[in-house]
């Protein structure tokens, strides 16, 4: 049987989602904490794969099981075994052919920045003090809106088999020292986000002007956007996938 789990982490001690050779994942941690509890090896495949760093409130992963799970029997053994850092909200019965990566529809991702040094917010969010134009930064947001090729934005040498993604919303929100970017696409590239935010606080603090910001965009080149700003900021916020792939119990 296929499920969907729910989960949330601190990115702080793992080195990204997916498993590598050298370094902690928490793919890696979940995997070894499933094959420990269902007495199996036990791989799982993740809605979408964060940097180093980057924080998630809602991610989802898929596994197949022979065990009949229920939340109330599984969530306390599961989140007793995981460390402090990761933690399963939910488990859902999918379709047996459902896919957490592919039957995706949407991911929302926040940014958070500080407007004063805070020593609390030391890898929660990131410090930026320079004077920003909050209107012309707004105007430049837009311009990310709809149907475009992102290549200008995403790590070069990545497996894609294009830089098409649609940005379906993408605003700022400022409360008082606080400043949150939320950007929703059906589709992200490797560290799209930290360099569309890194591009677009060059624009807010005119280093970078719209007709520029325009140019950046039409460009495909990477090596004129701005820099990626640090991956400790970044929240991956919620995954949408479209009703019918769950199993109704």
């Amino acid at each position: 049987m296929r499920y969907f789990f729910e989960i949330s982490y601190n990115g702080t001690p793992y080195h990204g989602w997916q498993n590598q050779p050298n370094a902690i994942s928490v793919q890696q941690v979940v995997e070894d904490c499933l094959t420990k509890v269902f007495r199996k090896p036990t791989t799982i495949v993740g809605s979408g794969r964060t940097d180093t760093g980057v924080h998630c409130v809602q991610q989802f992963f898929h596994a197949d099981v022979d065990v009949d799970l229920s939340e109330q029997e599984w969530l306390p053994k599961l989140n007793s075994i995981l460390p402090r850092f990761i933690a399963i909200r939910s488990i859902r019965l999918v379709k047996p052919d459902a896919s957490a990566r592919y039957d995706a529809l949407e991911r929302t991702y926040e940014y958070h920045i500080t407007r004063v040094k805070d020593p609390i917010l030391v890898g929660r969010a990131y410090y930026f003090f320079r004077d920003l134009d909050m209107p012309t930064l707004e105007r430049a947001t837009t311009l990310l809106l709809g149907e475009h090729d992102f290549q200008c934005f995403s790590k070069v040498n990545t497996d894609v088999n294009h830089f098409i993604c649609t940005i379906k919303s993408a605003h700022w929100h400022q409360k008082g020292n606080r400043l949150v970017f939320t950007i929703t696409a059906n589709r992200f590239l490797r560290g799209m986000v930290r360099s569309i935010v890194g591009t677009l606080l060059n624009v807010g603090s005119k280093k970078t002007s719209l007709k520029q910001f325009q140019e950046i965009l039409k460009s495909k080149d990477r090596k004129q956007a701005g820099m990626n700003v640090p991956a400790d900021s970044l929240y991956l916020m919620q995954v949408k996938y479209p009703k019918s792939i769950f199993v109704k119990r």
